[in-house]
């Protein structure tokens, strides 16, 4: 026999809870009597009868929803509308109720509120339904409860649910109650939501199986980064706990510049992997569309889901978004300025830390410059740093041909970790291609040059 998880057996007695309320509900607006007993709360015109059936107790329950309930420490009308959003994922027909038609009409009851989906056979909670099941008829406990739906509540400060929204001349409060897929993943399995890449969310999780001390970069760059592991780990104290959340704007922002594979993203992987943050990478190039709006779009699509998750944003070749700005002679010229002006807000207001990387620190607008806490320069490796790194790369299951000479390799021939990296699976592949485990310096010079015809170089014989 299956037993339920302890989250399943939390939702089913909320959700209990709450078909509870509804029947309550329903049968004190048609004037029948509950099956449960009620009592009437203290609102002298109120003829509506509230459910007497007592809330679930959550004081030692660790769910992920008993926990969300506990910490911001809900309200009987809050829990309501939580669970009123989670009832068309987890059970549906506890809202059939609100189907019933009205007999003089022939329609549904609009005191219900709600709407019918397009996909979803049943009922869909609006605004309305939740006023309905805390108040009924009562205008004046109908207006104490409009908070609940305003953009400061934590419910839509922590991205919880929100109303999704209506057509100009509808009421507000006819938007279909909408858990986001953060809470919603969050509640059903117990693991935070991991969104993937597609054209709603064009941004991708980035990790590696690499550490700090596989990372070779020359000591002021080290240092600057350790500025920002500082305030990763230190930022909410320093703003909240010490006080400076007046005198300094939230969030973290650095600009990382240097030449390709230096280090920029892994360093941004192990920025997330050290403290427990997921990373996630967005490729500006494909996010910036020729199509007006569809930028501002796709760029609020990510900042929206990250808001509240303690992710780490790293925009890579930010200069197709990020490069100087031009004249507006003309609507292009204006809408393309206008995007930027977008992303540089929303990167200011975003609470997280922001890494944008370019290739050329040149190609950037200077104005930009003071947006940043940090601006951190990755420099080309020098042969030093070039001997660690072939040392590093080769320092597996393949065996070198005793004749190499890696640190001569690393003086001749300047290249990046990156770079470095596709000679090592050019010479291992050219090896395994010979059923040999040797790496011979004619597989190392043949993939130093197709590295070099890369950049349109050449080595020397």
């Amino acid at each position: 026999m299956l037993i339920p998880s302890p989250r399943a057996t939390t939702l089913e007695l909320e959700l209990d809870w709450l078909h509870s309320v509804i029947q309550s509900g329903i049968q004190s607006y048609f004037g029948v009597a509950p099956a449960q007993p009620v009592y009437q709360e203290e609102y002298p015109s109120d003829q509506y009868l509230i459910n007497e059936k007592p809330l679930p107790d959550l004081t030692n329950d660790d769910s992920a929803y008993a926990t969300c309930v506990k910490k911001f420490n809900m309200s009987r009308e809050e829990r309501i509308m939580l669970l009123l959003a989670l009832t068309p994922h987890l059970a549906p027909d506890l809202l059939d109720d609100f189907l019933i038609k009205d007999e003089r009409h022939g329609y549904s009851h609009t005191n219900f509120g709600g709407v019918k989906g397009k996909n979803h056979a049943g009922f869909l909670p609006t605004g309305q339904t939740v006023l309905f099941l805390i108040a009924g008829r009562d205008v004046e406990k109908k207006l104490n409860c409009m908070h609940l739906f305003d953009a400061s509540h934590f419910f839509y400060k922590q991205n919880i649910l929100q109303l999704k929204p209506v057509e100009n001349e509808e009421p507000a409060l006819s938007g279909v109650l909408n858990i986001s897929k953060e809470y919603l993943n969050l509640f059903t399995t117990g693991k935070p939501y991991r969104p993937t890449y597609s054209t709603h969310f064009p941004a991708q999780l980035i990790t590696t199986q690499l550490d700090w001390e596989d990372l070779v970069l020359d000591y002021d760059t080290y240092d600057e980064i350790e500025e920002v592991k500082a305030w990763i780990k230190y930022g909410h104290t320093l703003l909240y706990e010490r006080g400076l959340a007046k005198k300094i704007k939230k969030g973290y922002r650095s600009l990382f510049y240097g030449p390709p594979g230096t280090g920029k993203t892994l360093t941004a992987s192990l920025l997330g992997k050290s403290e427990g943050l997921d990373v996630y990478r967005i490729d500006l190039s494909m996010v910036v569309s020729k199509y007006i709006g569809e930028t501002e779009k796709n760029l609020a699509s990510i900042f929206d889901q990250a808001e509240n998750k303690n992710w780490i944003l790293f925009f890579d070749e930010a200069d197709a978004l990020f490069g100087k700005r031009t004249q507006t002679n003309n609507s292009n010229d204006r809408y393309a300025n206008q995007e930027v002006s977008y992303l540089l807000q929303r990167v200011e207001d975003f609470a997280g830390l922001v890494i944008l990387a370019t290739n050329l620190r040149a190609n950037l607008d200077e104005a930009f410059s003071r947006r940043f806490q940090s601006i951190i320069y990755f420099p080309m490796p020098n042969p030093a740093m070039r001997l660690r790194l072939w040392q590093q790369a080769f320092g597996g299951s393949f065996e070198l041909e005793p004749s190499m000479n890696l640190k001569k390799i690393a003086a001749d021939y300047e290249m990046a970790g990156g770079s470095i990296i596709n000679v090592l699976r050019y010479c291992t592949l050219m090896a395994l291609n010979r059923n040999s485990g040797i790496v011979t310096l004619e597989d190392i010079l043949q993939g130093i040059r197709k590295e070099f015809k890369k950049e349109g170089k050449t080595i020397k014989a």
